[in-house]
């Protein structure tokens, strides 16, 4: 087959990640794969696969989240406009961003089809990151997810059909044999706590901070280390209460955030630690807890979704990730030799099980089942009628709304204006009908109807103060 895989951006990200190791195992498996990812002038992918890359130049400004995705998910769509590709057998998009390059393509008829891995899915208040997230997903013709937990997620939130393909773990690249990185590493100080993926709320790095602090205490020469974080949201508010809690607590030569660092760093770097504290408060699947046991490493995880689906008392240390106290003791379990990893048994089991050969032919599976049927649907069966109606809002600019039924033909007509306010009213009686005729079909209401009418909402207030203002119904698809 002849793939792209679509991602987000050159650093390493989870998703980046798992797009990188899943084209080297599918090309491998005797695969024509091309990887495309947004970059600024001068930028690289942070690992050469062994696959072609084509880096998508980024133009114009990004001095805010909407900016940048914005300028990332037009980048994507010029680069992948000009390879052709319609000429792709599969898309498969790895993100929000570039899953909405490749539904702009597929709405302008570039391409047929698409398939999008959800990794987890954020928060946003602004309604326009809320909407990209959304259709990223809901224009897709094949979701995956990562865990259980997600597809799951999708299926009971959402309405999502989707199906759960793992991580995988490269056992060449994280081992527990040494090499001169091991002897390159500064890092002074025992016990070494290691956290992976930068200071962020969703990773309860201030409670691993709590948790630390009590472990030095008792552990007068031990070391926090924070390492990664190359995110793309704006998580600076949340750092600058982390480094002022660092203050508080005397701990700024105990505690160390590395930021990026080289890629070729990591499996020493694991090693160095003495364990890995994964304790988030949400995660896709926490990639990094089995690249620290394949390098030798004890970890301590969250005891939620999707930990609790791979990991056990053998190969983990349980935490509660709400609660400092028990992140510290179960650091001090393992730290004190109270818990002891299955090295020789259990964690050998468990990375044999996830390998990125098998996760790649799961992928070709879904990618041969999807081209052999031109419409597969990605709301379970029976499948809902849906249909979008395109509108101009006053200051002329177009949006593409969602719905999942087609009884917004019931209150609307091509060609016809409304006023804001009447228009408004038409669509939230519109998509509560919808919404509740999901509930009929599949016992919940349908989420992603009500986020449509919440966007609409929040676009329309610019305007409910002008009373000659209109919304032109442009069609119904």
């Amino acid at each position: 087959m002849r793939i792209a895989l679509t991602t987000h951006s050159v650093n390493p990200r989870g998703g980046v990640v798992h797009a990188l190791e899943l084209a080297a195992a599918l090309v491998d498996e005797g695969h024509d794969v091309t990887i495309f990812a947004p970059a600024a002038p001068g930028e690289s992918l942070f690992r050469e696969p062994p696959c072609r890359v084509i880096l998508a130049t980024i133009e114009g400004t990004q001095q805010h989240t909407v900016a940048m995705v914005e300028a990332r998910i037009r980048a994507l769509k010029a680069s992948l406009k000009a390879c052709d590709p319609g000429s792709f057998d599969v898309l498969h998009a790895q993100d929000g961003i570039s899953g909405n390059a490749l539904a702009e393509l597929k709405e302008e008829g570039e391409i047929t089809r698409f398939v999008r891995t959800v990794h987890h899915l954020d928060h946003f208040d602004n309604p326009r990151l809320a909407a990209w997230q959304m259709r990223a997903w809901r224009d897709a013709d094949r979701v995956l997810c990562v865990s259980d937990m997600w597809s799951r997620a999708m299926r009971e939130t959402h309405g999502v059909n989707a199906i759960t393909v793992t991580n995988g773990v490269d056992l060449m690249r994280y081992s527990t044999h040494r090499t001169l990185q091991d002897g390159a590493l500064c890092i002074d100080g025992s016990p070494v706590v290691l956290a992976v993926g930068g200071i962020e709320a969703r990773k309860n790095t201030v409670a691993l901070l709590e948790a630390f602090a009590q472990l030095f205490q008792r552990h007068p020469q031990a070391r926090l280390v924070i390492a990664g974080g190359a995110s793309l949201l704006d998580h600076n508010a949340y750092a600058h209460a982390f480094m002022q809690r660092v203050a508080a607590l005397n701990l700024t030569d105990a505690v160390t955030v590395t930021g990026p660092i080289d890629d070729a760093s990591m499996p020493a770097l694991f090693r160095r630690a003495d364990v890995l504290a994964m304790v988030s408060l949400r995660e896709g699947f926490g990639l990094v807890v089995l690249e620290a046991l394949a390098s030798g490493t004890p970890v301590v995880a969250s005891n939620i979704a999707p930990f609790t689906e791979y990991l056990d008392d053998a190969t983990c240390c349980w935490a509660t990730p709400t609660d400092s106290e028990s992140i510290a003791d179960a650091l001090e379990q393992v730290i004190s030799g109270r818990h002891i990893t299955d090295f020789n048994n259990a964690v050998p089991a468990l990375l044999a099980q996830m390998s990125w050969r098998a996760s790649a032919k799961r992928h070709l599976d879904i990618y041969s089942s999807l081209l052999s049927s031109r419409t597969l649907k990605t709301f379970q069966e029976p499948a809902m009628p849906v249909m979008h109606f395109r509108i101009q809002w006053p200051d002329n600019r177009e949006d593409n709304c969602y719905s999942p039924s087609q009884v917004v033909s019931d209150f609307f007509t091509p060609g016809e204006t409304y006023p804001v306010d009447d228009f408004v009213s038409r669509a939230r009686e519109a998509l509560n009908i919808a919404s509740e005729r999901v509930r009929e079909k599949y016992g919940f209401a349908c989420s992603a109807a009500m986020d449509q009418l919440a966007k609409i909402e929040v676009d329309a207030e610019r305007f409910m103060d002008e009373p000659d203002a209109r919304v032109r119904v442009i069609a119904l698809v």
